[in-house]
């Protein structure tokens, strides 16, 4: 919120990691921890940048997604240029280690157009990509991948579906958690059952009541 005093107009970019694992089907619960096989990043316009990459994730190749970020966000004639009258993108993701690692840092001094903001701890409801990533696994698991290759496909076919009306809506619905958060409230969220709130249409849900028969 500090953000819409600040005179210098500005961009909100939400980064985050996650994985799928084939071995599970469709279904919740599917990361692998610690083994992160994409990363994304979505604003108001909607995707901004995506590159799957199968096994773990690491600063390494997180710095390569920032440099294709970069690109992707910056206009050519606008590169190596700042100025109030510039927005500056405002990299907005979680405070696991790696992302506050030193390496990532001086990335972002080298490149003063990109400022990264922390959520704090426990927050998934405040980050619109926790939906994106939510509504965007269940459509690559209709292309109903078997393989590595097949999988990568899926991947960017599914993030062809996201538009920037999914975006904005995601956002919309975060902000809505502010007041909530000022208020220093105890709140609960889940994603799924924001994106499905009927019991039955999540796919988890129904097998919990077929395994309670």
């Amino acid at each position: 919120m500090a953000l819409e005093g600040n005179e210098t107009p500005h961009i909100l970019v939400f980064v985050d990691e996650a994985g799928f694992n084939l071995a599970k089907g469709r279904r919740r619960g599917c990361n692998i921890i610690g083994h992160r096989a994409t990363v994304d990043a979505i604003s108001e316009n909607g995707v901004a940048t995506h590159i799957p990459s199968l096994g773990p994730y690491n600063t390494q190749k997180l710095l390569i997604f920032l440099d294709r970020l970069h690109f992707d966000l910056i206009p050519e004639n606008e590169r190596g240029l700042v100025g109030p009258h510039l927005p500056q993108y405002v990299i907005v993701w979680d405070n696991v280690n790696f992302h506050r690692g030193p390496l990532i840092r001086a990335w972002f001094t080298t490149h003063p157009r990109m400022v990264m903001v922390f959520l704090p701890p426990y927050s998934p409801f405040l980050n619109p990509i926790e939906e994106f990533f939510s509504a965007w696994r269940w459509r690559v698991y209709e292309h109903r991948a078997q393989d590595q290759r097949s999988l990568l496909h899926a991947m960017d076919a599914a993030c062809e579906d996201i538009t920037g009306d999914h975006c904005r809506g995601w956002l919309r619905h975060s902000h809505r958690f502010f007041p909530r958060c000022i208020a220093r409230e105890n709140i609960r969220c889940d994603v799924d059952e924001n994106l499905w709130p009927h019991r039955l249409q999540r796919v988890d849900g129904q097998e919990g009541e077929d395994g309670g028969q």
